[in-house]
């Protein structure tokens, strides 16, 4: 993130103190956050935006395409900022998070096929593949 990106987030509509309050606190952080965890940090801060504001400024954002959205194991969704701006998915480390975002031309070439095929239009789909990184990974075959 870029110091401009910080003050201010682009989003359509008004720019309120809770939007950037919000924005300002993603934009300190490089993990994926729930809005719980949000919401604890920005009182924290010292800032009053309720929880009920917080998971409003971040369904929009996600709406916006400027927050990315994982949901792990069926639990609470957390958000980041995105690090892309195209469409792009993720490849998620189930033991420490580490997040690598990639595009996959082939996957959205597959996606729109698929649709036409069955008659669908004004399709999105979102794609995280799970798994454990490198150092998790020896972390545990060093366990056993």
């Amino acid at each position: 993130m870029t110091a401009e990106n910080t003050a201010t987030p682009p989003v359509r509509g008004r720019s309120t103190r809770q939007k950037r309050a919000v924005w300002a606190a993603l934009s300190s952080l490089e993990d994926f956050v729930s809005a719980q965890d949000l919401h604890r940090i920005l009182e924290g801060r010292g800032e009053k935006v309720s929880l009920a504001t917080v998971y409003r400024i971040l369904q929009s954002h996600q709406e916006e395409g400027l927050v990315d959205v994982l949901r792990p194991d069926d639990t609470e969704a957390i958000f980041r900022l995105c690090a892309r701006e195209e469409h792009h998915h993720h490849l998620v480390c189930r033991g420490c998070g580490l997040t690598v975002e990639f595009a996959a031309p082939d996957i959205e070439q597959w996606t729109e096929e698929l649709a036409a095929e069955h008659r669908f239009t004004d399709v999105q789909h979102t794609l995280e593949i799970f798994g454990l990184c490198e150092a998790c990974a020896a972390r545990l075959r060093d366990a056993s």
